[in-house]
């Protein structure tokens, strides 16, 4: 058996023992990148919250001030000698247990019928069929754009002629239809897949039960968002229920306000004022706390198709 040799001159070639060195990392923790992180995130952070923060808290805190810590050349943050005695004059003053009452029925009517009509029109425009479906998208899409000042005198007249003043359902009835929850909702629907209408209608589920038992449990983060929104435009409605109501046992939270403000028009019951708007902001930021992880959620699940 033969065996190959090779010359020297055939052998591959040894590698250098020297190794190119890898280039050097770039620094994370850098003067340039603090700096950055800073102007670009913190500071604009930190000033919104201010922004948002800083009068909400003035309020509550001026609610608990005597009249002698508000009315001051020297003010400060925090009251130093806190009083529940604004909150009972304002009580006293005007009848905020009826106030409130009126408010949670107006919100929790009002905004269930929208939330309800808002879903049932979304469904429509997306799986079911039906001519000038696109034309009625085309009409909602139009509401959106339409300051809701413009129909107040056109629903003053019927209301007020279908004997709607001073009752619930005068209050309630102008603003049923939300253009926004329905143009939120129908996104969302959009991106559901066919395959759980398919397997349901296979199933035989109509459309109602499609509707109720598949489309609605899966889109519960949508629907939170859309009740959201109803329920706090529902409680801080103030033109329409000031127009259509002028008694003040049908009025409600942000009207009474401004029967609070014309009882105690002097400087000396600026306290008075705001323990009455502690109690019109205070509900509906529980309900926004209890709601708010599904708003982010929410506005995004209909942000993109597919």
């Amino acid at each position: 058996m033969s065996t190959v040799s090779t010359s020297p001159d055939t052998q591959a070639p040894s590698r250098s023992p020297l190794v190119s060195a890898p280039p050097p990392r770039k620094r994370i923790f850098t003067a340039q990148n603090l700096v950055g992180t800073l102007v670009g995130s913190y500071v604009p952070l930190i000033i919104a919250t201010l922004i948002v923060a800083l009068p909400l808290l003035w309020m509550v805190s001026a609610s608990l001030k005597p009249t002698d810590e508000i009315v001051t050349l020297s003010p400060t943050l925090f009251p130093e000698n806190p009083t529940f005695q604004n909150y009972v004059e304002a009580s006293r003053t005007v009848s905020f247990g009826r106030l409130f009452l009126n408010s949670t029925i107006v919100t929790v009517l009002g905004a269930s019928i929208k939330v309800v009509l808002a879903i049932l029109t979304a469904y429509a425009l997306v799986f079911i069929r039906f001519p000038g479906k696109r034309w009625v998208f085309f009409f909602i899409l139009v509401a959106l754009m339409v300051p809701p000042q413009v129909s107040i005198l056109p629903n003053f007249q019927l209301i007020a002629g279908w004997g709607g003043m001073n009752t619930y359902w005068g209050i309630i009835l102008p603003g049923l239809g939300t253009a926004f929850g329905t143009f939120l909702l129908r996104q969302h629907f959009l991106t559901l897949p066919a395959s759980m209408l398919e397997a349901a209608q296979l199933d035989g589920a109509g459309h109602f039960r499609r509707l109720w038992q598949v489309v609605v449990p899966v889109s519960g983060p949508a629907i939170a968002t859309v009740a959201l929104v109803t329920i706090v435009n529902e409680w801080n409605d103030y033109l329409w229920p000031l127009i259509i109501t002028d008694r003040a046992e049908m009025m409600t939270l942000p009207v009474g306000l401004t029967l609070l403000r014309n009882n105690e028009s002097s400087l000396a019951s600026f306290g008075t004022l705001m323990a009455g708007a502690v109690l019109v902001v205070v509900p509906v930021l529980i309900v926004f706390a209890m709601l708010q992880r599904h708003i982010v959620t929410g506005l995004t699940q209909g942000s993109t198709t597919g």
